[in-house]
């Protein structure tokens, strides 16, 4: 435990990861596993067992794409005692939750996340990545880091959920990945986005680790945001069925929950009017803080994750939506800010992720 944020530190070959992930929070991601099967099956007359039959079609897809992480994710899953099926539930609601949209009409749905990613040239020569993660509120007691050296490839820092393979992190190569989750009706049988951010954590270049998103047979709609330690940097929406690189330049990126492009507007699914007002709110927010700090900081940052006029959320029925963590992440020094929980009440804690951090 580092202050507020709790830090598994594993190394080992991936069946060792997995197993280690597994038995330090078997409780917790049983726990997690049920409140995520059960939201799935909102507004469908999905049985639980036909819920648990889509995740078990999803399998091979996950094994074709990276079968190192596959067999992370199924050690991680004996461990703690849940199915593979499970395994993929918990670890990629978010996309899980599209699949079983479009196969059932499901009314399951998250808003999650503000991020930003700034040029070299607006942050004192060193660009940044920044985001909340926020989900529905259940999911905050089970955020954690994860300290990863794999026996190969760059090792990691990983901000993460129980049960979930990864969702924000930077390695040892300089490679920095975040998300926010995008709805669309498009949703399939394919690879859930934990699977995605970790596999480009595995890779050394920035032109990879896009690869890794670009390529990917996605079960549902992310968007992915990734800088490197060079300044290259990108913002990625991608669906099932379409996929848009924006690449930073001089101007930040920002990102919310609603599709920026034509083309993956073309597949978005009607969301409640207060989530859409919320996404067009906290990018328009984002965008004006971000524009109007210069040069970039970790102090101006912390500050935007922890502005209150919309960027960070408290829970609020129907949704009971909250920011249930944080992170910043400068590539070309190896530093990385993480916050456990809502970042206006707790502290960033500072990481130094460069070859050999341990």
């Amino acid at each position: 435990m580092m202050g507020d944020v709790d830090v598994l530190s594993v190394s080992g070959t991936p069946q060792e990861i997995g197993t280690a992930h597994g038995l330090a929070f078997s409780h917790q991601i049983v726990a997690y596993t049920e409140d995520r099967l059960e939201l799935s099956r909102a507004g469908t007359d999905l049985s639980r067992l036909e819920v648990m039959e889509i995740a078990d079609g999803m399998l091979d897809a996950h094994r074709s794409y990276d079968e190192d992480l596959y067999v992370e994710m199924i050690s991680m899953a004996q461990s703690a005692g849940i199915t593979p099926a499970e395994a993929v539930i918990v670890g990629g609601y978010t996309d899980f939750i599209d699949t079983v949209r479009a196969i059932a009409g499901g009314t399951a749905m998250e808003d999650t996340c503000t991020a930003v990613v700034t040029p070299d040239s607006a942050s004192d020569g060193a660009g940044f990545l920044a985001q909340t993660w926020d989900m529905h509120a259940s999911a905050t007691p089970h955020v954690f880091m994860f300290d990863l050296a794999p026996v190969s490839g760059p090792g990691a820092m990983v901000f993460t959920t129980h049960g979930t393979l990864g969702q924000i992190g930077l390695n040892e190569s300089g490679i920095a990945i975040g998300i926010n989750n995008l709805t669309t009706t498009d949703g399939t049988i394919g690879v859930t986005w934990p699977f995605v951010v970790r596999k480009a954590l595995r890779q050394s270049s920035f032109d990879d680790a896009v690869a890794c998103i670009t390529e990917a047979n996605v079960s549902g709609a992310h968007n992915f945001l990734v800088l490197d330690r060079d300044g290259h940097g990108a913002s990625i929406e991608v669906t099932p069925s379409v996929t848009v690189v924006d690449r930073l330049e001089a101007r930040p990126l920002v990102h919310t929950n609603h599709c920026l492009s034509s083309e993956t507007r073309a597949f978005e699914a009607e969301r409640p009017p207060e989530l859409q007002s919320s996404s067009i709110t906290r990018l328009a927010d984002a965008t004006n803080l971000i524009e109007s700090e210069i040069p970039h900081s970790p102090e101006s940052l912390m500050a935007l994750l922890r502005d209150e006029r919309s960027i960070c959320r408290r829970p609020e029925p129907p949704f009971d939506y909250e920011s249930s963590g944080a992170v910043i992440m400068r590539p070309s020094t190896g530093d990385m800010w993480s916050c456990w929980g809502n970042p206006s009440e707790n502290e960033f804690h500072r990481f130094a992720v460069t070859a050999g951090h341990r």
